[in-house]
């Protein structure tokens, strides 16, 4: 004959134990989940805001030192109201610049052998620049900005490839992303860029 073993019925301490287990893994798997779709809609959200309304850009040469330097992490806002001294953003050539504006439709540019610029015969006052060079000009100087465009020049002008050769040209309205305005990375050069 089979011996039977006899289930014993579990403590009431056994239960609750056992009730607050479930409990719990039902809260973390609930918890988890909303953390998830939190994370999710967020990414959604930034990387919406980041194409449609402040682009992030990285800075690769050295074409706007001092003011930015390479590898340094930018954010631009999109417009097209841009003044003389902003930093822009624009497309050329399936690649993204950042330059300074300089002058605007119908402004007469003018730089001297030394790299002093004029702009309608006055001379800008550029304390973002450690040196000044006339560059890579291939351009009949005074020039005269046409219509709807914008003149740009980087802040290491020695090397920068701008609107002082032809190659690269005066900026049309169609060509830019934004404005830059601020500096990401590196945390230690955090802030506003000028």
């Amino acid at each position: 004959m089979e011996k039977r073993t006899v289930l014993e019925m579990p403590s009431a301490k056994q239960l609750e134990d056992e009730l607050r287990r479930v409990r719990y893994r039902q809260r973390y798997h609930s918890v988890l989940c909303s953390t998830v779709y939190t994370l999710i809609t967020v990414a959604a959200v930034a990387i919406l805001a980041a194409t449609l309304w402040f682009p992030v850009f990285q800075i690769y040469g050295s074409y706007m030192t001092p003011t930015l330097q390479n590898g340094e992490i930018i954010l631009s806002v999109k417009t097209s109201e841009l003044e003389p001294g902003d930093i822009m953003t624009f497309y050329y050539n399936n690649k993204i610049l950042v330059k300074r504006v300089i002058g605007g439709s119908g402004d007469w540019i003018d730089i001297d052998e030394d790299g002093t610029v004029y702009v309608n015969e006055i001379r800008l006052d550029e304390p973002y620049l450690v040196e000044k060079a006339l560059g890579d000009c291939d351009i009949t100087l005074p020039f005269q900005v046409p219509d709807e465009k914008l003149f740009v020049m980087g802040d290491h002008r020695s090397v920068s490839m701008d609107s002082r050769n032809t190659v690269v040209g005066c900026v049309s309205q169609e060509q830019i992303i934004g404005k830059t305005v601020f500096r990401i990375w590196p945390l230690n050069r955090l802030g506003s860029v000028d």
